[in-house]
């Protein structure tokens, strides 16, 4: 295979205005903020965003204007709060949100990954956010069914299938061979579902490291269109055996997105007014600031 190594700059310039992105990630755990950083710095608009449990990249893109429907299964900032940029475009309906549970999330990306059209599921029937669903525009993605061969009662959930699926992975090679450690929640199910899917990695190795461990494989190469190799690409979140995340950094971001007037100015000073991710880090205190935060080799945070 060719090598597919890009800068996140080259990846962005393809995301067309309108695209169905899925960002993988949990709450401030391995976020796609370099990713999130750079659709915000090229102005990116009327973007659908889908995410298990959204965090500070979908955050940031909210409160940013570039996102018109949010497919959501929950979401905080963790220990630091709730995600105030987009509970604030749900009130005041400023986007449109389908709100589901995690799993039928993780079910709707697997239905997209085994390619089929719907799956059926049991989770969410006689529950409020089932009502929810039917009485709003997410009512043309589910459809109550009994069963053919047992008369029970189910759910069916059109399957996801983002136009770009972005996971940022510990280990990469060239050609996209991505492991993932620790918790994947349903980023794998996510990236399979994806029409193109691009991977982020802390480290780019070479195919013989990969082939070391074949079981690591998480994401193969035949499914990855581009790998963006970019070390501290997650911070401030975490990334499990690499680097904890930056409370100090987490709690500037949150006093200012709790203030509608105060969240521009955290956009132009660390994003709009820095040219790149490595600026950024910079910005944050550099080499310093990022071996500080560096994961503990037993712990891996």
């Amino acid at each position: 295979m060719t090598d597919k190594v890009k800068t996140v700059a080259e990846v962005i310039r393809t995301v067309p205005d309108g695209s169905h992105i899925a960002l993988g990630g949990f709450a401030i755990n391995r976020c796609n903020i370099v990713v999130a950083h750079e659709l915000i710095r090229q102005r990116k608009k009327n973007l659908t965003l889908s995410q298990g449990v959204v965090g500070l990249d979908t955050d940031l893109l909210v409160g940013q204007g570039l996102v018109s429907r949010l497919i959501m299964g929950g979401g905080s900032l963790d220990r630091f709060g709730p995600v105030h940029c987009v509970n604030r475009a749900r009130e005041t309906r400023s986007v449109d949100a389908h709100d589901y549970s995690s799993l039928t999330i993780c079910f709707r990306y697997l239905a997209g990954a085994l390619g089929i059209s719907f799956i059926p599921v049991k989770s969410l029937l006689s529950s409020e956010i089932l009502e929810r669903l039917e009485a709003g525009s997410a009512a043309q993605d589910i459809k109550r069914m009994q069963c053919p061969f047992t008369g029970e009662d189910y759910l069916l959930l059109r399957a996801l299938n983002p136009d770009i699926s972005f996971v940022h992975v510990q280990i990469a090679d060239g050609d996209g061979n991505s492991q993932i450690h620790g918790a994947r929640w349903e980023n794998e199910e996510q990236a399979k579902a994806g029409r193109r899917v691009i991977v982020i990695t802390e480290e780019l190795v070479p195919t013989e490291y990969i082939r070391r461990h074949p079981e690591q494989t998480v994401i193969p190469a035949h499914r990855v269109e581009a790998v963006i190799h970019q070390p501290y690409g997650a911070h401030p979140t975490a990334v499990f055996q690499c680097y904890d995340y930056d409370a100090d950094h987490l709690k500037l971001y949150v006093n200012h997105s709790k203030a509608i007037e105060r969240f521009p100015e955290y956009v132009n000073d660390y994003i709009l007014g820095t040219e790149n991710h490595w600026e950024y880090l910079e910005k944050v205190g550099g080499l310093r600031r990022m071996n500080e935060l560096k994961a503990d080799r037993i712990l891996g945070y």
